[in-house]
């Protein structure tokens, strides 16, 4: 047994193996596929007729070198229609057996291989021909009234299709499916023989194809022998407004089968009467009531109708409500007229139509009369909505209605300037009332002379004049005057009456103190000034600063700008300008230069002073250590005798300049005071004494002569203690002084 099984084991290994090379072969030639495009064709061709085969080719260019698994996918206008895979290098066929119209569309194949999608060209395939629809009904031969089984079909053929029904070449129905027969039931109640067919249509969008018209069907519809009769009284045309008129709606012919009958009486819309056989109606005639009245039959599905026309002719014709005149002012009085132009002279005579006259609804004139009524004009609100009515012989009849809008007188207008007024610059004034119907006729005046005029029509129209003053007084002169009603007088504003602004000019620049005065320390005001109307924005300048130093605004003619502790730097020149709502100006430059201060001009002197009389104090002292050997000595300068044994030399010098003789005397304490000058503190004072050529004293101009000097040391012990040691020396051995 086991011998036996040995065969077979192999054979299943072999075979398993050779599976496997198979696979791992097909594996092989999978991933060496090249797939490069996808084509669709249609055969026989892309225009048939309806019936024809037709056959969708799609084809994959693929090189390879084993099997493939190919996934086809067919579209028709977009849409799927069609899916298969295959293994096989062969191309995918879709079949159309017996195409028809719906099939019409673009077709267009898709193709995945190994994940890699391609998708063909589309190709448009055109059906042309439509099966022609069969007509059928249920029954050819039936009474009015009763429901017939129409059925319309075209059996062999799809989509989307819209079937109509036609009685005598005319519509009765239709219907839209996805079938191709349509089957309805259908009501004829109309007696007599009628010729019935129908078509159909089917959708491609976003058009249609019609096809051809059905077979025809003859039907034949039985009358049923009852008919509607409606009768009106009075008889004739001579119905006239307040006769009674009668009208009947009845049944006539055989009523044995009569279950479910019924009658109907109306007028258009309105239904005035309803019964089982019969339905009447009675009213007292008026105009009004003319017109088409309905008598309608109904049983089952039977609907039978028959019409009658009336003509009512009047007995007075509708009023007439009129006003004189037609257009009134508050409190002004006007007549309202109620008129019957027409009336039946054969019936009455126009005396006998009364009228009334109402005003919102409510009775102006209790009790009959003429039909003239004259509103008073103390009547303070004569606007509303006016009626009148007319009577006769339990007839009545309202005019339209007459809505009346007595006029508002104009009110006392205001003139007012629109922005701001400058002088010398155009500008607008508004003439306005606040109260007055339109139109008012506006006109403005400077003085007695017109200057202009306007009609305000509208609500939302103004009356605006331009303008231009040239003096703010002007504007006095200016009034303005409106009128609505030329049989009153108008109404005159008061004078125009608002701000003027007058431009700013003649700007200056003042400083304070004056600029002579201006010094170091002290306080400065500038002041900027300029004529016209307030308020003004000022606004100081320093050449050479864009920005300004300061901005105030005023409503006076001038502001001041204050400095405090002026110094050199403030010095500039400065100007200033002035802003209104007019213009703008601007004042002359005005140079600042700061003076020193006082105590620094005296400070400065004094330190001068003080410097010059220290170097006349360092020369003196200086000249003193040189010509003085003793603080407190007095050295005087006398006239040297001259000497005989000189030589020849000395005589000519000596006639040149007198020979001085230098002799120092000492003084003790105290010195005579008429000798030697006053001595204040420890001031030294000098003198000179001059002597002539011979020694004597005397008035001579000659620059040449003795000097004493005296120094007066009283009150200096160290002085005093160096003059007592002089005295006690010997008068000859003092020194000659050397010139």
């Amino acid at each position: 047994m086991w011998e036996l099984q040995q065969p077979s084991v192999r054979m299943v290994t072999r075979l398993l193996l050779l599976t496997s090379v198979l696979l791992s072969t097909c594996q092989v030639a999978e991933s060496q596929a090249l797939f490069t495009g996808v084509t669709l064709t249609l055969e026989p061709s892309n225009d048939v007729s309806q019936g024809t085969n037709v056959t969708v080719r799609c084809q994959a260019v693929v090189s390879s070198s084993g099997f493939l698994n190919r996934k086809y996918t067919i579209y028709k206008d977009n849409a799927e229609v069609h899916t298969e895979s295959i293994t096989t290098a062969e191309d995918l066929i879709y079949s159309l057996r017996m195409a028809r119209v719906a099939n019409t569309g673009k077709y267009k194949c898709k193709v995945n291989i190994q994940d890699k999608e391609l998708s063909s060209k589309s190709e448009k395939l055109t059906v042309t021909g439509l099966q022609t629809p069969v007509l059928s009904v249920d029954k050819r031969v039936f009474s009015e009234g009763e429901e017939v089984t129409v059925r319309c079909k075209a059996p062999e053929e799809s989509g989307t299709i819209v079937f109509y029904f036609y009685k005598d070449s005319k519509e009765l129905y239709e219907e839209m499916g996805n079938a191709n027969q349509v089957e309805t039931r259908l009501r004829f109640n109309n007696a007599g023989d009628h010729r019935l067919h129908c078509d159909y249509r089917v959708i491609l969008l976003p058009d249609s194809v019609p096809s051809t018209a059905s077979n025809n069907v003859v039907v034949t519809v039985k009358e049923l022998f009852i008919t509607p009769v409606i009768s009106v009284r009075p008889h004739g045309s001579m119905i006239i407004e307040g006769d009674i008129l009668d009208i009947s709606c009845s049944v006539s012919g055989n009523l044995q089968n009569s279950s479910g009958l019924k009658v109907y009486l109306n007028k258009g819309q309105n239904l005035l009467s309803t019964g089982q056989s019969k339905a009447n109606h009675s009213i007292r005639a008026l105009a009004e009531h003319s017109g088409e009245f309905q008598c309608t039959l109904e049983m089952g599905n039977v609907v039978k109708q028959v019409t009658e026309n009336v003509t009512i002719t009047e007995l007075f014709s509708q009023p007439v409500l009129t006003m004189y005149p037609t257009e009134v002012f508050e409190r002004e009085k006007f007549t309202l007229t109620c008129r019957s132009t027409n009336y039946s002279s054969d019936r009455i005579r126009a005396s006998d139509v009364k009228y009334s006259i109402y005003k919102d609804n409510y009775t102006l004139t209790p009790g009959s009369f003429n039909g003239i009524y004259v509103v008073p004009g103390v009547v303070r609100n004569s606007s509303g909505i006016y009626s009148c009515k007319a009577d006769a012989r339990m007839i009545s009849k309202y005019s339209a209605k007459l809505p009346v809008h007595a006029k508002v007188l104009v009110s006392k207008p205001t003139l007012t300037a629109i922005g701001r007024v400058v002088v010398g610059k155009p500008f607008q004034v508004r003439c306005h009332s606040d109260r007055g119907s339109l139109p008012i006729e506006y006109t403005l005046w400077k003085k007695y002379s017109e200057v202009n005029s306007t009609t305000v029509q509208q609500p939302h129209h103004q009356a605006i004049f331009p303008i231009t003053v040239q003096h703010y007084s002007d504007m006095q002169d200016y009034k303005c005057e409106a009128r609505n009603n030329p049989k009153i007088d108008t109404v005159v504003s008061n004078k125009l009456n608002t701000t003027v602004i007058v431009p700013l000019f003649n700007p200056g620049l003042s400083v304070v103190p004056d600029l002579l005065e201006v010094t170091e320390g002290n306080e400065m005001y500038l002041i900027c000034g300029v004529e016209g109307s307030p308020p003004v924005t000022f606004k100081w300048y320093r050449r050479g600063n864009v920005q300004p130093l300061f901005i105030a605004n005023s409503t006076q003619s001038s502001e001041s700008l204050q400095i405090k502790g002026v110094g050199n730097e403030h010095s500039g020149t400065y100007y200033c300008e002035a802003i209104n709502y007019a213009n703008m100006v601007r004042s002359q430059p005005v140079t600042v230069d700061v003076k020193m201060a006082m105590w620094k001009k005296g400070l400065i002197v004094a330190c001068c002073l003080l410097v010059v009389a220290v170097l006349v104090l360092a020369c003196v002292l200086r000249y003193n250590s040189k010509r003085v050997g003793v603080d407190a000595a007095v050295s005087v300068w006398s006239e040297r005798p001259v000497d005989p044994g000189s030589d020849g030399e000395s005589s000519v010098a000596s006639n040149n300049e007198p020979d001085v003789e230098y002799t120092e005397v000492v003084h003790r304490q105290p010195v005579d005071p008429a000798r030697v000058p006053l001595r204040k503190g420890t001031e030294t004072v000098y003198s000179e004494v001059q002597n002539s050529p011979t020694g004597a004293p005397g008035d001579h101009y000659d620059y040449q002569g003795s000097v004493e000097y005296a120094d007066l040391n009283g009150d200096q012990p160290e002085v005093n203690q160096a003059l007592l040691e002089v005295n006690h020396q010997d008068h000859h051995d003092l020194p000659v002084p050397v010139e």
